[in-house]
């Protein structure tokens, strides 16, 4: 073998051996540093997101936003609680489309019912309004959309609408030491002339189950839920 081929082979062999040697001295800093990086975070910080259940469709998520701005527990709403002429406005939508959106929620929502004339609520009343707003889960919203049966004039049905509503309130804030019940109950009175409930609510959660069950009766009443979208 000539001189020159013994130095060529010589110098492949050494430039083989440091390439080898640099590699190991780069992948042990590599694993060394990952060391380090990983030690230094510790756990991994939990992240927390809001529920957004199954029955948030768009739709609902849309009214629930203008609802919830309109009754004041948005930031920019500018009062408590939406009166049937507003809500109209704040719907957007034909009295049976504004029920329908609610329709994913019966297994959270009840019927609180009230005699003819009367805001007061009853024992059965009470005990399924509490058992209802205890059952919160991690909801953000508690909606009470109160309404009046058809009787009676225009201006006393709306009044009376928003009698039940209060009455809601008043029960919640009797039972309940909850420090941000301003900004969890949103109240929407509605009095005769909007979204009437019809005879398929009578299946729903209601506080007189054993009693006769008609139209006249579902709307003596305040329609409460608990609703978690991430809005």
């Amino acid at each position: 073998m000539t001189t020159g081929r013994i130095h060529l082979a010589l110098f492949l062999a050494v430039l083989v051996l440091l390439s080898g040697t640099v590699a190991l001295w780069v992948h042990a800093a590599s694993s060394r540093l990952a060391a380090i990086s990983s030690a230094g975070k510790g756990p991994a910080a939990a992240v927390a997101t809001a529920a957004d259940e199954g029955y948030c469709t768009g739709a609902l998520k849309q009214i629930l936003r203008r609802v919830l701005t309109s009754c004041g527990l948005i930031k920019g709403g500018t009062q408590r609680g939406c009166q049937p002429m507003q809500a109209r406005n704040v719907a957007a939508m034909s009295g049976d489309d504004f029920n329908a959106l609610f329709v994913p929620l019966a297994d959270r929502a009840a019927i609180i019912q009230f005699d003819q004339d009367s805001a007061s609520l009853d024992a059965e009343a009470a005990a399924l309004l509490d058992k209802t707003f205890a059952a919160q889960r991690g909801a953000s919203y508690f909606l009470v959309v109160s309404r009046a049966s058809p009787e009676g004039a225009l201006s006393y049905n709306r009044e009376l609408s928003r009698k039940r509503a209060q009455a809601v309130l008043d029960q919640i804030k009797t039972k309940f030491s909850d420090p941000d019940l301003e900004q969890e109950v949103g109240l929407l009175w509605l009095g005769a002339e909007f979204a009437q409930l019809d005879k398929d609510f009578c299946t729903w959660h209601r506080s007189r189950p054993g009693e006769l069950c008609s139209t006249a009766h579902l709307n003596r009443s305040a329609f409460i839920a608990w609703i978690d979208c991430r809005l």
